[in-house]
């Protein structure tokens, strides 16, 4: 008798194991459609035309902006545009990189038109306090000031693209007072940190500690440690003051970074390069 309950019981226990087999997905389907069909839901997606920027690392972003902007012929301070030759002026760029007006405006996260200028006068007061500025840098205000949207492509990866603020001083204070003002500057995008600038400054060459201010400059863009840039050649400059340093890049591709002066006129000037 026990024997035969046994068997019975186990004769149940396999078509509950058959029925469900057969009818369980089924019902779990519909339990799962329940709660997506018939619902609308939102999802933000990337703008129309807008290529995905992938995270890249700071060495990195420093390495397609110097390419960029080497590609081209670049707006220059007073002192050095007595050396071009060429017509000054951005131009869309086909080739290995190109920088390019980025008509559409910030995307979502970007700094604004309207926060840039302030995001720009905090920078400034940042570099400051590093001691990478002197003091008594003016802060930077929209009268005086253009600032443009430009986005740096390395074209055959488009993906990977930065997203930078010229803020350039205004052609109708070229003839203002520009003592301790900022003239140019290349600004992140994302995070407000100042990849390049020229700045007019009561200081004196035999006054700038460039070693410490590359160390301090570098820290702020968290950036890997650079190494000194040894050259022989006497026309990379067209001043006499100043000293380079070289970053990793891509690969085994690296980025100039130099910190020069021209003197006369007191213009300090780090920028990027090859």
């Amino acid at each position: 008798m026990k024997r035969a309950a046994v068997n019975l019981a186990l004769l149940f226990f396999a078509l509950l194991v058959v029925f469900f087999s057969i009818w369980g997905p089924e019902a779990l389907a519909r339990y799962k459609d329940k709660g997506v069909l018939n619902q609308i839901r939102l999802q933000q997606e990337e703008g129309e035309g807008e290529a995905y920027r992938y995270r890249l690392s700071q060495n990195e972003k420093l390495f397609i902006l110097s390419q960029c902007l080497n590609a081209q012929t670049l707006p220059e301070s007073d002192q050095s545009a007595l050396t071009r030759e060429t017509e000054t002026g951005y131009q869309d760029l086909a080739g290995t990189y190109a920088f390019v007006v980025n008509r559409k405006g910030p995307s979502g996260g970007e700094i604004t038109d309207e926060e840039i200028y302030a995001a720009c006068s905090s920078g400034i007061e940042e570099l400051t306090e590093l001691g990478i500025l002197p003091e008594g840098i003016r802060q930077v205000q929209p009268s005086a000031y253009d600032a443009t949207l430009y986005s740096a492509i390395d074209v055959p990866e488009p993906r990977n693209n930065v997203a930078v603020w010229k803020m350039s001083l205004s052609n109708s204070q070229m003839n203002a007072n520009k003592e301790n003002r900022l003239l140019d500057a290349y600004i992140d995008a994302d995070d407000g940190r100042i990849y390049e600038f020229y700045v007019r400054t009561p200081l004196r060459w035999e006054e700038i500690d460039t070693d410490k201010m590359i160390e301090k400059w570098s820290e702020y863009m968290g950036l890997d440690k650079p190494g000194e840039y040894e050259t022989d050649n006497p026309l990379l400059e067209t001043t006499p003051y100043y000293k380079k340093y070289a970053f990793d890049g891509a690969g085994n591709e690296r980025t100039i970074v130099t910190i020069g002066f021209y003197e006369g006129i007191n213009e300090l000037f780090l920028k990027i390069s090859k």
